[in-house]
């Protein structure tokens, strides 16, 4: 029974019905605007970075940090401005951690599952290619060749090599904190996004799925200044990703997952660069 009002204490507040909770549309309008912008903002400053010699991670470690900080700090501004519009929870963003020290183990096993789904939609579409007579192995292996991701356009592979704490830095700073951690949590933000502003399209289990889709794409598309081949591959990894992150309903097994694929990437880079094609 609720208390009097001569007794000054608030009206208790009743639940709304379900399916009738209120959402202010233009700030989580901002929300998805600002958040959705940031990867192809990023691949525009990539794309312009084209003719400028160097990495983007510079070549020693010192600059690496200073790259490091610089675009965790404009990611925090941008995500910042969005949540400070929309006010997302932390079941909003999927942050809670869920399922104790196996989402480690976990995270480390989804990691080699993409890697390995990733090899094997390579070889189908190359069998797939090959038996079509779209193409032979040699015009493959031309292909893949002039349309790599350009890997060195990101990091310095000869500092991989000779700067251990350039080394080190990659696959921890780099791998799980700006790639992992930034990425994954930008996911969680623009699925947010989706299935508030869209509940209805994105927010059933095969909705989910299809805003992952969306994300994949964007996501992709953030990596243009790598090649084409960058994007196509970005975007399987990080509609992967998202569907981990679905699946858990966290964002921590797809950041620990996102972090060792990176690092792994990171530490193979040097001898497949040196041993595969002759790298100096």
């Amino acid at each position: 029974m609720n208390a009097p009002a001569s007794q000054g204490l608030p009206p208790l507040l009743s639940s709304p019905p379900a399916g009738q909770v209120t959402v202010n549309r233009r700030r989580w309008w901002i929300h998805l605007l600002l958040i959705g912008a940031y990867p192809l903002l990023v691949g525009l400053v990539g794309w312009g970075r084209l003719d400028i010699h160097g990495p983007a991670l510079s070549h020693r470690a010192k600059g690496l940090i200073l790259v490091c900080t610089v675009e965790l700090l404009v990611f925090a501004l941008v995500f910042g401005l969005g949540w400070l519009a929309s006010r997302a929870s932390r079941d909003d963003l999927l942050w809670r951690w869920r399922g104790g020290f196996w989402t480690v183990p976990l995270g480390i096993g989804y990691s080699v599952a993409i890697r390995l789904a990733l090899a094997i939609v390579v070889i189908f579409l190359g069998a797939v290619a090959i038996l079509a007579r779209l193409a032979t192995p040699e015009t493959l292996q031309d292909f893949v060749s002039v349309n790599r991701p350009g890997v060195e356009a990101i990091v310095d592979i000869g500092a991989l090599r000779r700067d251990p704490l350039y080394f080190w830095l990659t696959l921890t700073l780099v791998s799980f904190v700006v790639g992992g951690f930034r990425e994954e949590l930008w996911r969680a933000a623009f699925l947010a996004g989706l299935r508030t502003l869209w509940p209805r399209a994105f927010g059933s289990r095969g909705g989910q799925l299809a805003a992952v889709g969306v994300g994949a794409v964007i996501f992709g598309l953030g990596h243009l200044p790598q090649g084409a081949l960058a994007v196509a591959f970005t975007g399987l990894i990080g509609f992967g990703l998202g569907l981990i992150m679905v699946l858990h309903r966290s964002i921590w097994p797809a950041v620990i997952a996102h972090g060792t694929f990176n690092a792994t990437s990171f530490a193979l880079l040097p001898w497949a660069m040196q041993h595969l094609q002759g790298f100096p």
